[in-house]
């Protein structure tokens, strides 16, 4: 009886997973056969292998590393020292609350911000550096798609933090490590599943990002989030823009086989 109650919990989750993920998933597998007249053709998958598309897919997997990396980079030592205040419920809301602004009303602030006549440039004039052209850059895309996504690395880390056990910290430097060989032999290892997961929830997003390459960096910087949106909403290109969308499924599914969750025991950890 309680197997059969399972099994019937289960199949309003099935019927979602099989009406918002994988039939949309076959949607677009099916659309990536037809080219603009819609008749069936493979030329989209063999256009994908030319040098324009191939050119745009490394630009998107080398701004998505760079996003991720500095990223976590912030994002780490914000998480350990949440760890360590007294009010760290209040502190994590205050860095997860800008995550609930509308993404299209963050971009617009910052155009304010990185204008010519922004908050930024009035500043750097007070200061005697003069303008700068900051806003349709690489910096300020890179740097705008940061602020978005630190939070979704913050958590991840912050809670692997908080479920690590302290006594190892604290062996570890009755044992004599330093703090640097502690972070590097103790903390890290064992927050290194917040650190995998963090790095999914930014990179993976950051591989289709279509909304902040127009509105921050001008189309300066043209990733295959961009390509698609051109596709579908300029070129009417349906098919082309279903193959690149198929491409990027492909690659963030491969992301996740490759990074993930692999438990280790204590063992391991100091064997390393």
């Amino acid at each position: 009886m309680e197997a059969r109650a399972r099994n019937l919990y289960l199949i309003p989750y099935m019927l979602w997973v099989v009406l918002f993920v994988v039939a949309p998933i076959l949607l677009v597998l099916y659309y990536s056969f037809f080219n603009v007249e819609g008749q069936f053709t493979l030329d989209n998958y063999a256009k994908f292998f030319t040098p324009v598309y191939l050119r745009m897919t490394l630009s998107s997997f080398w701004y998505a590393f760079l996003i991720t990396l500095f990223s976590l980079l912030v994002a780490y030592p914000t998480a350990y020292l949440l760890t360590r205040t007294k009010h760290k419920t209040l502190w994590l809301l205050l860095i997860i609350l800008p995550s609930w602004i509308n993404l299209l009303l963050k971009a617009y602030a910052f155009i304010g911000l990185f204008g010519t006549y922004g908050f930024v440039n009035t500043v750097l004039e007070l200061t005697g550096i003069g303008n700068k052209q900051i806003l349709f850059t690489d910096f300020s895309f890179v740097f705008v798609s940061v602020y978005i996504f630190i939070p979704f690395m913050v958590l991840p880390i912050f809670n692997a933090l908080e479920k690590m056990n302290p006594t190892l910290v604290y062996a570890a430097r009755d044992l004599g490590a330093s703090p640097w060989m502690t972070f590097r032999r103790v903390v890290f290892p064992l927050t290194l599943d917040g650190v995998k997961a963090g790095c999914m929830a930014v990179f993976i997003p950051a591989l289709s990002l279509f909304m902040i390459t127009r509105l921050i960096a001008g189309n300066r910087v043209i990733t295959l989030g961009t390509a698609i949106e051109q596709h579908f909403l300029v070129t009417q290109d349906w098919g082309m823009g279903a193959t690149i969308a198929v491409f990027l499924i492909i690659a963030m599914a491969l992301l996740m086989l490759l990074t993930g969750n692999r438990k280790r025991g204590l063992i391991d950890i100091v064997k390393r």
